[in-house]
């Protein structure tokens, strides 16, 4: 478990680094891995030590001293490590992709979505652009529900840690036959189907195989400083196996 939590902590603190221009200092660094890992307390040595470990690995990280303190960044061969090159076909595809997911607008998922695609639109050709352009005034997407989850991020980032960390997770749960009732998951997976996320999630004390929770009908999510281990099942398996997402 400790392994799995270094991992995902230096995941995080590498997302925060490249959200920020101008530099973040430790306590910054600290507070915002605090808030996305529903953490009690991080100290700022550890962060210091994921530094070292993400600079060993080869990653371009800098500091410096301003006003505020010292600040750490991503240097600039991490910041031009790569270009994104693409061809008019390949923007359209991906284009059109980006519509079909727009019910996960304002969540984790639809953030890194467009922030890949502002990057795609400043490092393209202009000619490429252009003609991507010409393409898409004749291809629509249309029909796709017009609902997003951005109201719902906080729990979709709860549920989220909660399966990278092997956490149980209290929620408040709301279906169509029953009213809102509390219920204590193991999460394992998140499912996008037909415009709608759900959890694939194992229910405390049911010996019943995983089923599906529609985000949409939970209302609060907790984690839990709780850890269950995790079996071997196959979630493609799983959903294979069935109509959609509903078992056959």
């Amino acid at each position: 478990m400790a392994r799995n939590e270094q991992l995902i902590r230096q995941h995080k603190l590498l997302q925060a680094l490249e959200r920020t221009r101008f530099g973040s200092t430790l306590a910054e660094l600290r507070d915002s891995l605090v808030e996305d890992l529903g953490l009690t307390s991080l100290h700022t040595r550890t962060l210091r030590r994921d530094i070292e470990a993400l600079q060993s690995a080869g990653i371009d990280i800098v500091n410096e001293e301003l006003q505020r303190g010292k600040v750490w960044k991503l240097g600039p061969n991490a910041k031009h490590a790569y270009t994104i090159t693409a061809t008019a076909t390949e923007l359209v595809a991906l284009s059109l992709g980006r519509e079909l997911l727009a019910p996960l607008s304002g969540t984790f998922i639809g953030q890194g979505i467009n922030s890949f695609w502002k990057r795609v639109q400043e490092e393209v050709p202009e000619s490429v652009w252009k003609h991507y352009q010409r393409c898409r005034q004749t291809l629509f997407i249309t029909g796709t529900p017009s609902k997003t989850y951005e109201n719902h991020q906080g729990f979709l980032k709860t549920l989220e840690r909660c399966v990278l960390q092997h956490r149980w997770c209290h929620i408040e749960y709301s279906s169509l036959q029953h009213a809102t009732s509390t219920r204590r998951i193991a999460p394992r997976a998140i499912v996008f189907y037909n415009s709608s996320l759900y959890i694939i999630a194992h229910e405390d004390k049911c010996d019943a195989a995983p089923r599906h929770w529609k985000l949409d009908r939970i209302s609060v999510a907790e984690a839990l400083d709780e850890y269950f281990s995790p079996s071997d099942e196959d979630f493609h398996d799983y959903l294979d196996s069935g109509i959609g997402i509903f078992a056959s």
